[in-house]
């Protein structure tokens, strides 16, 4: 029986359209970089947990790049917003047969292993699982079943969404994992270990 599935959602890396924010501070090619060397990270620390890996493109899928066929499933994400595009995709999982399901992005240096495995682990006895975000959303969610008032009405990429988003969930059982630092902003990239990573380097 299928039990543990995990989405990563991702952007095709093509200049000008990752990254757009920390673009405006330093440049579109450095922001393309960035974006790779979180695509590997995100790779490396998910190639090979224990459960079945579904990586979901924004644009169309890419044969040949890091996400080897022999660990993920490769996907298109499709819907109007970004909610609409989690719901499909968590819905086409779960029709799969899919009984835990979660949901990372791919820009997180300090996401591990670990996290996700802790998330399974949590999905077991409660009925949704988050990972909270310093800017107010959250870096990964974990669902047993589709619940779709969370995935509407949000300002997405804004401070509301986890407020917004924990009031449609006032009659469900939630455990949270550790807040985490996104890049999306230079200001997110001087805090992340990421930074301290390149400066190192």
């Amino acid at each position: 029986m299928k039990t543990n599935a995990l989405i990563i959602f991702t952007r095709n890396p093509q200049l000008g359209k990752v990254k757009t924010r920390l673009a405006k501070t330093i440049g579109n090619e450095k922001a393309l970089e960035i974006y790779k060397d979180l695509l590997l990270h995100t790779m490396n620390e998910t190639q090979n947990l224990d459960c079945d890996k579904f990586v979901f493109y924004d644009e169309n899928i890419e044969t040949n790049d890091l996400w080897s066929v022999n660990f993920y499933e490769k996907k298109v994400q499709f819907g109007s917003h970004l909610g609409a595009k989690m719901q499909n995709a968590f819905q086409k999982l779960f029709d799969l047969g899919y009984q835990n399901c979660i949901i990372i992005g791919s820009d997180l240096f300090d996401l591990k292993s670990n996290h996700i495995n802790e998330a399974f682990n949590k999905l077991e006895s409660n009925d949704v699982i988050i990972g909270p975000a310093e800017d107010g959303g959250y870096y990964l969610l974990g669902l047993k079943k589709v619940i779709p008032s969370i995935f509407k009405n949000k300002n997405w990429g804004t401070s509301t969404v986890l407020p917004d988003t924990l009031k449609d969930l006032e009659n469900y059982k939630i455990e949270f994992l550790e807040t985490l630092n996104d890049i999306d902003t230079f200001e997110d990239l001087e805090k992340s270990n990421y930074y301290k990573f390149l400066k190192n380097s």
